[in-house]
């Protein structure tokens, strides 16, 4: 399929309403011609009728050559008072005698113009037939075509080369954009484009300013995550090595210990790359349905029981209130992990992680309260960012817990907010809209 082009649909626009309107010039023209060659035609017939009344005719003995080569074009008739033919101009009689004034009739086959005068007793009759009329016509009608045609010719070239000077800042952003190289992009220059492409450059370096921040959160995303995994990497090969070289049990047992120890915080880390990459909102189609909020926080918790036991941590649902959201049940799951996990990972041995499901102005709002350590007000804003971690912090953590629960957050049109607790801890809240009830 043959692609659309502004320049063709301008171009025939342009130039077929220049030929529409050349045409009704064209007709417009030969109608108002038309209509005084036969004024004329007919003012001549009446000239030459009241001449032979002044002047009397020229007999045919005294006919020079310019008379007998206009013989036929024009016929002359005079009757007497008693209607009897005295002069014709024709060797037969002519046209048929009229009432005075202009006529139109049809003699030997053609179609005659005439006009009678009645004067001093006489009726003279001067008549001219269609067939020399329509002749001498054509011999002005292509006269009257040409200026049309060189003003259709000159207009047409104007249109053209018109068009192409307008179309000439398009081009220039084209080839602008094809200077553009990766992963280095630049604004387009727009102080010198039409009004009528601004807004078009505009948003080309508003798609360049958000790509090239794009480019930037990759390229400090992969940096990130490649000085993340090298840590515990490290680690996971310096356990083997002391493993290896380990002779009594105990020691090799304590380095075997330290090794898992290791591969678990790589898995834990690549786990939450995954997910992250799951969460681009062009990775997947996320498919939403209806589910319970309450049902799938205590699946979580269930889930992270073993682990708060072995810690001696108090994990539970404070307050559970049957709330239905529209959402995608496993990234809601996600968040809901990433916030325990958090909360699990900072609070200390003998500590309580209270989970709430609740309901506020048709919102449904999820609460994670701990009695860990907190986060300064200061840092809030920042710990969304990934890979970013508390200076504070002693538990081991890729820095990616919160940034994923903001995306997800992100996804279902919801809000987390960092709060500080009773007990001195850290309260996460997740609000998002929450099915009406019927």
């Amino acid at each position: 399929m043959k692609p659309k082009s502004i320049r063709r649909d301008l171009l025939k626009w342009q130039i077929g309403a220049l030929l529409v309107i050349a045409l009704l010039v064209s007709l417009i023209t030969f109608v108002l011609t038309w209509n005084a060659f036969n004024h004329l035609r007919d003012d001549g017939l009446a000239q030459i009728a009241y001449s032979i009344v002044r002047h009397g005719l020229v007999s045919s003995d005294n006919e020079d050559d310019d008379d007998a080569a206009d013989k036929g074009q024009f016929v002359s008739q005079i009757w007497d008072s008693d209607g009897e033919l005295q002069y014709s101009s024709v060797d037969d009689s002519g046209p048929p005698r009229q009432q005075p004034g202009h006529h139109t009739v049809d003699w030997h086959g053609d179609r005659w113009h005439t006009y009678t005068l009645e004067d001093g007793g006489l009726t003279i009759q001067v008549g001219n037939p269609s067939t020399y009329h329509y002749a001498d016509f054509r011999h002005i009608a292509p006269w009257l075509l040409m200026p049309l045609t060189l003003m259709v010719a000159v207009l047409g070239g104007l249109i053209w080369f018109a068009v192409g000077h307008a179309l000439n800042p398009l081009q220039r952003v084209r080839e602008e954009i094809l200077r553009q190289e990766l992963p280095k992009l630049h604004a387009l220059a727009i102080n010198d484009l039409p009004e009528e492409v601004v807004p078009l450059g505009e948003a080309l370096n508003d798609l360049l300013q958000r790509l090239e921040s794009a480019f930037a959160s990759e390229r400090n995303f992969i940096a990130d995550a490649a000085h993340e995994l090298r840590t515990p990497l490290t680690a996971v090969r310096l356990q083997a090595q002391l493993a290896q070289r380990a002779d009594a049990t105990d020691q090799r047992s304590a380095a075997l210990t330290q090794l898992l120890a290791g591969v678990d915080r790589a898995s834990h880390l690549v786990e939450q790359l995954l997910q992250m990459a799951r969460l681009e909102p062009d990775a997947a189609q996320f498919s939403f349905a209806t589910l319970r909020l309450d049902r799938l926080a205590k699946d979580v918790i269930g889930e992270f029981a073993p682990g708060a036991d072995a810690k001696e941590i108090d994990l539970g649902m404070a307050k559970s209130r049957a709330v239905e959201v529209y959402g995608h049940a496993e990234s809601l799951r996600v968040l809901l992990s990433n916030l325990v996990d958090n909360a699990l990972r900072y609070t200390p041995g003998g500590g309580r992680v209270d989970v709430e499901i609740d309901t506020a102005a048709g919102q449904a709002v999820v609460s994670v309260c701990d009695n860990g350590p907190g986060i300064p007000a200061e840092l809030r804003a920042r710990v969304f960012d990934r890979f970013f971690r508390c200076a504070q912090s002693s538990p081991p953590g890729s820095g990616l817990g919160l940034a994923i629960v903001k995306q997800v957050a992100r996804l279902h049109s919801g809000e987390v907010t960092l709060d500080t607790s009773a007990d001195g801890g850290l309260v996460v809240r997740f609000v998002m809209p929450a099915v009406a009830a019927d």
